[in-house]
């Protein structure tokens, strides 16, 4: 499966509102398995889009034909726009679907990985995070996924912020320890989404 990441920094946020709810026009296509974002928590102006394709093929036509007619509908409301892709490589918690009708935030990281670790960061995702975030109340799923080179997606969902905060506060500091996030990560980078259902397609 292939897992789209959209960022966006909005200049117009009713503008873009209107043209998200538009993507409803995915339904149908083939290949598409399911599409949902929101605002981040922490800076208002920025929004984040998580689409979700079975394959690489299937996205790659679906970008030749449909796109440019569904994203004209957003022409003007952002200034800048991040598109990245990633392959999964394993869910986080058993049996991932994309779907954000039970979501309340996603939990976003972007981590770049020296290259002579990533096999250690690889394990310590499987065996040390994958564990306590499936373990933890209001954590409904996720994905691990990889970008060519030494970039990695860790996407999880859960059904409240306070349940996400309180693995934060209780849990992050201990397990980045045990993992030496330190020693495998060379830039980090995410945010908390707040999920808007009226994006959910």
């Amino acid at each position: 499966m292939l897992v789209k990441w959209i960022r966006c920094s909005v200049t117009d946020r009713p503008g873009f509102e209107r043209g998200q709810r538009k993507w409803a026009g995915l339904l149908g296509e083939p290949g598409f398995r399911g599409q949902g974002g929101g605002w981040s928590r922490k800076r208002p102006e920025v929004a984040h889009v998580f689409g979700f394709w079975e394959s690489r093929a299937f996205y790659d036509s679906f970008m030749a034909r449909a796109h440019d007619r569904l994203a004209a509908g957003q022409t003007g409301t952002y200034a800048d726009m991040q598109v990245l892709l990633f392959e999964r490589q394993f869910d986080v918690k058993v049996g991932f679907e994309p779907r954000f009708g039970d979501v309340d935030v996603v939990r976003v990281a972007h981590c770049q990985v020296h290259a002579d670790r990533v096999e250690h960061f690889t394990l310590m995702q499987e065996k040390v995070w994958n564990p306590a975030m499936a373990g933890s109340p209001g954590m409904l799923r996720g994905v691990f996924g990889q970008a060519p080179g030494h970039e990695f997606l860790v996407l999880s969902m859960w059904n409240s912020a306070a349940e996400h905060g309180k693995y934060r506060e209780e849990r992050v500091r201990r397990l980045g320890t045990r993992a030496e996030v330190d020693t495998d990560i060379a830039a980090l980078a995410g945010d908390v989404v707040a999920i808007e259902p009226s994006w959910t397609v």
